[in-house]
């Protein structure tokens, strides 16, 4: 996925210096969804994600795709492009990072994998279950999704943006929604060129959406 993006970013970047405008970090919208998902047991097994893109990648990511409908694509039709996507992912850890006990939890290749397409908005959701390498019984459980490099923008859906699924009687959930861009961060923002690479955590941990979950 990253590299579709990366690929999209020198192409527009090219097209608006042309025009003599700027493009600032990050360059991609994503709006999001997550379930913590539970056993039969009660240890957490995952986290399900669905990631809704913005109009433009959305566009670029379904060019030259075959479609049998024109401005509709099937599940079967986004099928290469969602294994694509998934498979990209894990370079970039899934962008999810989870800490039980104070320990780093470790996630392993994504399951359940699809991509849906939006008439009407035209634009892209990628579905997903991110698994835990082993079933995890914890009491708490603080989960972040961002990008380290703030080249994607992860916002959390207005309805319903996290959920437990499963999850054992008397399991509660918080969140913590990033800070307020300042006008000093979008001015140093805004002076980065379009190709180059913010260094790791010099933003995208401060835009991080933080997810708690407390069980008894």
């Amino acid at each position: 996925m990253i590299a579709h993006i990366r690929i999209f970013v020198a192409a527009l970047a090219a097209l608006l210096f042309a025009g003599g405008a700027a493009l600032a970090h990050p360059h991609v919208w994503v709006k999001m969804t997550s379930a913590v998902v539970y056993g039969p047991d009660g240890a957490i097994t995952g986290v399900r994600h669905a990631w809704t893109f913005d109009d433009m990648y959305s566009a670029f990511a379904v060019q030259g795709l075959d479609q049998k409908k024109k401005g509709e694509f099937t599940p079967q039709e986004l099928e290469p492009l969602a294994k694509v996507n998934v498979e990209s992912l894990k370079e970039y850890d899934f962008f999810t990072y989870a800490k039980a006990n104070g320990k780093d939890v470790a996630f392993v290749d994504p399951t359940e994998y699809r991509l849906e397409f939006d008439t009407k908005e035209s634009m892209l959701t990628l579905h997903f279950v991110l698994p835990l390498k082993a079933p995890l019984k914890t009491k708490g459980l603080a989960l972040e999704v961002f990008d380290p490099s703030y080249f994607v923008d992860f916002a959390l859906a207005e309805k319903d943006p996290v959920s437990l699924e499963k999850a054992p009687a008397g399991c509660a959930i918080s969140l913590a929604k990033p800070q307020e861009m300042t006008a000093d961060m979008a001015r140093r923002l805004a002076e980065i060129p379009p190709d180059a690479k913010i260094p790791d955590n010099s933003y995208g941990a401060a835009f991080s959406n933080k997810i708690s979950v407390k069980c008894p």
